[in-house]
């Protein structure tokens, strides 16, 4: 895969972001010629800052919303292939702005594809949105990439919004026609964990927080199942649509899910103890745990689950980490942050293990 990315000229938005950082890093070592476009870093601390990015990638400071700059900055860059991660990413804010939610997401989402149907050099195009984007009835089984999409609060349903404009782009103005054979994908992955992540009302974030306050860590939803996986596991997927959306077009050109083995569905309460355990090992105190469930708290789903059978049957694409293996590289990677390691280096070299693993 390496060999296929050395000088692409690649655009990635929402590149300051936790997935957008672990990804442009990615692509730098593979040799691609990374443009970013984003709003500054969304924490305090960053991935992007903390491995210092900003040396890595050409960066345009830009809000997706702003369809004139999107379009121009896209057009300055002329990539080969676009990778589309903005996004307002987080489910409980989407109740506080809501129409921001929805403004950033789905808008967001047809200016970036509009922008790509007027760059000529783009060749393949990926939307990031989210398992969330599937109308979710708490059913025991994982959502199909031809099920329903739909959402509960404003940022699922945001989410299966832009899945129904990539959809109405990729029929209207790409797929059977030969004037214009870019690839449009769009890409769901799980709930990710992995080192860098600081956004507020996450579960790894929350523990690090609290650890770093000597606070015990609230969890508000401790029966709630969900697919984690490490951050790597579904960027590998979304590396290898580009690649295939790239050089054969119409025939990869369709919605995708990468998720994990079904082995690590896990409670929030079940993924706090390993993550514990974790910390211990790399030789950081646990945090305390306190299962605060909260009555009136905005709803979110229960139980959801991704079928990955599309990806392993068509793409040969499956999860390599297990779970544990999972929380052991997020919690060496924020011993590290804690220790005032090099996490430039430290992620360089969690990007080569991964690589290793077959």
């Amino acid at each position: 895969m390496a060999n296929f990315w050395r000088d692409k000229r690649v655009f990635v938005t929402g590149h300051t972001g936790f997935k957008g950082s672990w990804l442009t890093l990615w692509l730098h070592l593979m040799g691609a010629k990374v443009s970013g476009y984003s709003l500054p870093a969304p924490t305090n601390p960053s991935l992007f800052h903390l491995a210092r990015l900003q040396n890595c990638v050409q960066t345009t400071t830009g809000d997706v919303r702003d369809a004139k700059h999107v379009a121009e900055t896209m057009a300055a860059v002329q990539p080969d292939i676009v990778f589309h991660l903005a996004a307002q990413p987080l489910v409980r804010d989407s109740y506080l702005t809501p129409v921001d939610t929805y403004a950033t997401n789905v808008m967001g989402t047809a200016h970036v594809l509009e922008a790509v149907r007027n760059t000529p050099s783009v060749r393949a195009a990926v939307v990031v949105t989210s398992d969330k984007c599937y109308e979710n009835r708490e059913w025991l089984w994982g959502y199909r990439e031809d099920d329903p999409m739909g959402g509960h609060d404003p940022y699922s349903s945001s989410k299966g919004a832009a899945e129904l404009v990539t959809s109405a782009y990729r029929r209207s103005f790409f797929a059977n026609h030969p004037d214009n054979p870019v690839g449009i994908a769009s890409v769901r992955a799980g709930n990710v964990i992995g080192g860098g992540d600081f956004a507020a009302d996450r579960l790894i974030p929350d523990f690090i927080r609290a650890m770093e306050k000597d606070e015990a860590v609230s969890i508000r939803n401790p029966h709630a199942v969900r697919p984690w996986q490490f951050v790597l596991e579904p960027l590998s997927g979304y590396l290898q649509i580009g690649r295939l959306l790239y050089e054969h077009g119409a025939k990869y050109a369709e919605g995708w899910n990468f998720g994990p083995a079904d082995t690590d569905l896990q409670t929030v309460s079940q993924l706090c103890a390993t993550f514990n355990h974790s910390l211990q090992k790399n030789d950081v105190a646990p945090v305390e745990v306190r299962l605060e469930p909260q009555a009136n708290a905005p709803h979110e789903a229960a139980f959801l689950r991704l079928d990955i059978s599309k990806a392993r049957q068509r793409l040969d694409w499956i999860p390599k980490m297990e779970l544990y293996t999972a929380l052991e590289l997020t919690a060496q990677w924020y011993a590290g942050y804690l220790n005032n390691e090099d996490l430039r280096a430290l992620s360089e070299n969690q990007i080569a293990f991964y690589q290793s693993l077959t």
